[in-house]
């Protein structure tokens, strides 16, 4: 690894001047970034893979809904469509793509789009019948050409954008000093015994060097204790004692194989790329691996191809009582205060 990262320095040295460069000109406006009158926040990352932007987004969308007409909008990785696409009663996944897909599905409630123009998805959602109070852009921190109000900026706590170098040496697709621009910062994926003295250090090095000290906020991933097939719904424990397949193709499976493991359950698993697009010759195969537990993006892919396929639900779980704090100041923002 050592010896592929000396290779690829070089390259990472290019990559980084063309983000500096393009960071520059926004800066000083020779790019020009677009505002907007609604409530706009942007929950984004700094590094490719996996950092939690699916359960923040969820659980914004769980803390307001309830008071808000809230729109989510993605870019709809691998979406078979084009363009900006308003998310209707027959549409399928590969309109959206699978996050935004879980999103339409799971909140009734919400305004889903797509669009990789966010600049544009933004001014459709307002221009639509639909007319949101607030607008979630979601994986969009490096998409400058829209000026969020509130930027929340996720980093897992296992692989702190700190410790990272750019692609392709390393993960960071942005300068870690782009932090500046976060509203808080959310660190992802910790030990749910993380104490708040490892904590307060973490924090330390996020922010050093910064005048502008910005919250930062701790979380774990909360797992659900039934796993789910469309409607239906079994407890996860009464698949203990058999044998199951995992499947996963999300960007860390890691903390998921973790936590079935250490509750102690018998399981094969397979691992795929993020956002894989299932073979008819894989999805043959699995169909002979039952059952399968997947993930709840997974599901979306693979729901109707598999029987006997449910997907095992997470969510976002704050530690040290940081729940409060955090919708407090969402709700401060939202409403204008």
């Amino acid at each position: 690894m050592r010896i592929l990262r000396k290779i690829l320095w070089p390259f990472s040295l290019l990559y980084g001047g063309i983000v500096y460069l393009r960071n520059f000109l926004y800066d000083r406006q020779v790019l020009p970034s677009v505002s907007f009158e609604i409530p706009v926040i942007c929950v984004g990352n700094l590094s490719v893979g996996g950092t939690g932007k699916t359960p923040m987004v969820e659980y914004l969308l769980r803390l307001l809904l309830p008071e808000y007409r809230v729109a989510t909008l993605s870019r709809g990785y691998k979406r078979k469509s084009r363009g900006f696409v308003l998310a209707e009663a027959d549409t399928r996944v590969g309109d959206l793509g699978d996050e935004p897909f879980q999103y339409h599905r799971k909140f009734p409630g919400a305004i889903v789009a797509v669009d990789a123009d966010r600049v544009n998805g933004v001014r459709k959602l307002m221009q639509s019948g639909v007319s949101p109070e607030v607008v979630i852009l979601d994986d969009a921190f490096q998409h400058r050409r829209v000026r969020a109000g509130f930027n929340i900026l996720l980093t897992t706590f296992d692989e702190p954008f700190t410790d990272d170098l750019f692609l392709p040496a390393g993960n960071l697709r942005d300068s870690v000093k782009e932090v500046r621009r976060a509203d808080l910062i959310v660190v992802t994926k910790c030990r749910p015994s993380l104490s708040r003295e490892e904590s307060l250090a973490v924090a330390d090095s996020l922010l050093r060097g910064r005048a502008k000290r910005q919250r930062v906020f701790f979380t774990t991933i909360g797992y659900d204790s039934m796993i789910c097939s469309g409607n239906s719904r079994v407890p996860l424990e009464q698949w203990r004692g058999q044998r199951f397949t995992l499947v996963t193709g999300i960007a860390n499976p890691a903390p998921l194989v973790r936590y079935l493991s250490e509750k102690g359950y018998d399981f094969e698993h397979l691992d795929y790329p993020d956002h894989h697009d299932f073979s008819e010759s894989e999805l043959r195969n699995l169909a002979r691996k039952q059952p399968i537990l997947t993930t709840e993006k997974d599901f979306t892919r693979l729901e109707g191809h598999l029987d006997n396929l449910f997907y095992l639900g997470i969510r976002t779980e704050f530690l040290f009582g940081g729940q409060r704090e955090f919708e407090r100041i969402i709700a401060d923002y939202t409403s204008g205060r």
